[in-house]
């Protein structure tokens, strides 16, 4: 499959002038990767082409609103910090997203990239810290993944892996060593799948997640484990 027909043709427009479609901007703790727990402003794009079996934002899939990225930026700049996080639905479906990150850095914003790496990071500036969950075979989406995508990630970069069972880690333990992938980039995140109900206001942390940390120990593999510390916090509420 090609990467431009993974685009949602509703909602990617490449004249800077016509903006981005945006689901909404808010302020909160980053609950993820290596700004975990820094207060972060998150800018989520509309629009994904993967369906994950286990997303947890389908309500960034369509929708939102367009606006233009001069409206995006003034309501940037009306909270108190300067970190960012642009994260979706996929926020390279929209090719003006890449506009949007140039304007923040010339800004002094510093900026991770959340993105799935099915679409590729090959124009993402140098300066923005990619965040790029690929993804394993019981997420339905293992085919998307652009691995020539590993071409363009430096030490400054992220990869993350959401795992919901053995075979899942199985498979990511291959890829680790095939690409030599902890050598790749600065960070490698092995995440358990982590869902919560809509009623659950005091989510349990999974079973999955100590089965996960033993499984890393066992190997004693190079990586990091991590937990979502914003659903720990806050479950999956929106703006949160």
């Amino acid at each position: 499959m090609s990467e431009l027909s993974l685009r949602t043709s509703a909602i990617p427009v490449t004249d800077p002038e016509a903006g981005l479609r945006l689901t909404e901007i808010f302020y909160s703790l980053q609950g993820e990767a290596l700004t975990s727990g820094l207060p972060t402003i998150f800018v989520r794009l509309t629009g994904c082409p993967l369906r994950c079996v286990y997303c947890d934002t389908e309500y960034a899939f369509s929708g939102g609103e367009r606006q233009s990225l001069e409206t995006i930026m003034t309501t940037i700049a009306s909270f108190p910090c300067k970190r960012i996080c642009l994260t979706g639905g996929e926020p390279l479906a929209q090719p003006n997203a890449i506009e949007l990150m140039k304007r923040l850095l010339n800004d002094d914003y510093e900026i991770s990239l959340e993105t799935a790496g099915a679409l590729t990071v090959e124009n993402v500036p140098p300066a923005v810290s990619k965040v790029m969950d690929l993804k394993t075979p019981s997420s339905g989406e293992v085919d998307k993944n652009l691995w020539s995508n590993l071409n363009y990630l430096t030490q400054h970069d992220q990869l993350k892996f959401v795992i919901m069972n053995r075979e899942d880690y199985d498979w990511v333990k291959a890829k680790l060593i095939e690409y030599k992938l902890d050598k790749l980039v600065g960070t490698v995140w092995f995440s358990p799948m982590f869902n919560v109900a809509e009623n659950d206001s005091s989510p349990d942390v999974p079973v999955l997640a100590r089965e996960l940390a033993e499984w890393i120990l066992s190997d004693a593999l190079p990586v990091r484990f991590q937990l979502q510390l914003h659903k720990i916090i806050w479950a999956d509420a929106k703006g949160k």
